[in-house]
């Protein structure tokens, strides 16, 4: 038998260092000019971004310079930037520089950070990670624990999954969960993934500052129970994406207790402002959650993608996810030494907690507790300019470093549908702008333009001509 020629991927020792120096100095630049010298928003139709990238796979190869040219000019350089200070939409992503350098390291060893023998470092260095959380949460460090995962949406369905299993077991035909009508999406799409019908689904609607109603939760639990039903799970929001509200915690915390009730706390947005007094204030009562939510790629300033669960008691995790294969049987170690695919969905994971220790080990949870105190500041003085101006109103005031506003000129007397439209318009027109990267929803039935303004390089200056052009587009729409 013959053996065909062996194929390799192997690029020169100079290659390598010659394209890696290539690579940082293109990340660099972007991070140098992610400002208001280069435009926020790179919108482009299908058709547009398939003329140039939709084509066959190649049987031959090209040389690497090429392709990583090719990249860098057509797709990373016509993507928003969702770090730039003009960035409103959505939840920005404000990454810091050393967090990049972490995910490189982490990538280019190739660590596996699934179990414990294949890197007990990169374990370690997720378990201190981990307990550093959990202490700023105050939740017990040690029979705490918790996860790091992709994202919100993922920490969301590894929280239910552990409360499903941990208050109903193996049948969960009558179980019942709460949530607010501002609750975000990932968790009505993790409710639907794990099999529960929409007849088990409570959407308790909420207030005028838009917080989860107490009264209507407990007459929603207590027809659930009189009806032979199974309250098993309220999923409050700390920070809503639409508002930034936060929900009344120690009261649902109470309610949870007494019904004996599972309590998840979904803080992927506003997690991070427990760093300051004001969020403490605001938070009062997390530390009585069951779980909680928190993503690091939001406000803790982190590249995409890491999100992390935080749970009470780390048996909940094990307990729920642990399968036993064959294969797996000889990388068990000591019950001190944690596999994380144990502790959730993923078998295969990638090392995401470094990027978060280098960053804390780096900077210090000092410059974080300053840098979230400046976006609530920033956003508290926007609200101010905005109350001062006969051309705007508030719809829901600076929370958490989210503000909702609209055009509405106290001068002139416009429809509801008319100021729709224009709020809209306004919003249309700075996206097709790309000065700033700046969307509606809706509050109250209304249309509102949203800012959501975590990035620490956004300054007052930025917001204040960004109003004026969105005042410019106002006039063009009336």
């Amino acid at each position: 038998m013959v053996v065909d020629k062996k194929a390799d991927f192997v690029l020169t020792e100079e290659d390598m260092r010659t394209l890696g120096y290539a690579a940082v100095d293109a990340v660099v630049d972007h991070f140098v000019h992610q400002d208001g010298a280069k435009p926020v928003g790179q919108m482009q139709t299908r058709q547009e971004v398939s003329e140039k990238l939709d084509d066959a796979i190649p049987e031959n190869g090209k040389p690497i310079n090429d392709v990583m040219q090719f990249v860098i000019e057509e797709v990373l350089k016509k993507s928003n930037i969702v770090s730039h200070p003009r960035s409103f939409a959505f939840v920005p992503g404000p990454a810091n520089y050393v967090s990049v350098l972490a995910d490189h390291l982490a990538t280019g060893f190739n660590i596996f950070s699934g179990g414990w023998i294949a890197s007990p470092s990169a374990a370690m260095i997720e378990i201190t990670t981990m307990n550093w959380l959990l202490k700023l949460f105050g939740l017990p460090v040690k029979s705490g624990g918790g996860i790091f995962t992709s994202g919100g949406s993922m920490a969301n369905l590894t929280a239910l999954a552990t409360a499903r299993n941990v208050k109903c077991g193996d049948d969960f035909s009558k179980a019942t969960i709460y949530l607010s009508d501002q609750a975000h999406s990932s968790n009505v799409k993790a409710i639907r993934v794990l099999g529960f019908k929409k007849e088990q689904i409570r959407i308790i609607p909420t207030d005028m500052a838009f917080k989860m109603a107490i009264n209507k939760l407990q007459n929603a639990i207590a027809k659930d129970r009189l009806e032979g039903m199974q309250p098993f799970c309220i999923i409050a929001s700390a920070g809503t994406t639409n508002t930034g509200t936060v929900d009344p915690i120690e009261e649902l915390a109470t309610i949870a207790r007494k019904e004996d009730i599972w309590l998840h706390i979904d803080a992927a947005y506003g997690g991070a402002a427990i760093l300051t007094l004001a969020g403490k204030k605001v938070m009062k009562g997390i530390d009585k959650a069951d779980s909680i939510t928190v993503d690091p790629h939001k406000w803790f300033y982190q590249t995409y993608e890491i999100g992390c669960l935080l749970v009470r008691n780390h048996k909940w995790l094990s307990g729920t996810f642990t399968e036993k294969p064959e294969y797996l049987r000889d990388i068990e170690g000591n019950k001190s030494e944690i596999n994380f695919y144990d502790h959730g969905i993923e078998l295969t994971r990638r090392f995401r907690a470094l990027k978060l220790y280098m960053s804390l080990k780096t900077y210090g949870l000092s410059t974080f507790r300053q840098a979230v105190q400046y976006n609530l500041s920033l956003a508290e003085e926007l609200e101010s300019y905005l109350r001062n101006s006969d051309k705007w109103e508030v719809v829901s005031p600076a929370t958490l470093a989210i503000i909702n506003f609209r055009y509405h000129p106290i001068k002139e007397a416009l429809s509801e549908d008319k100021l729709d439209s224009i709020n809209q318009s306004i919003a249309d027109r700075m996206m097709a702008s790309k000065e700033a990267l700046l969307v509606t929803t809706v509050l109250n039935g209304q249309i509102v333009l949203r800012m959501c303004l975590i990035n620490p390089r956004t300054t007052m200056q930025d917001l204040k001509e960004t109003i004026n052009l969105c005042e410019t587009y106002a006039r063009l729409s009336i």
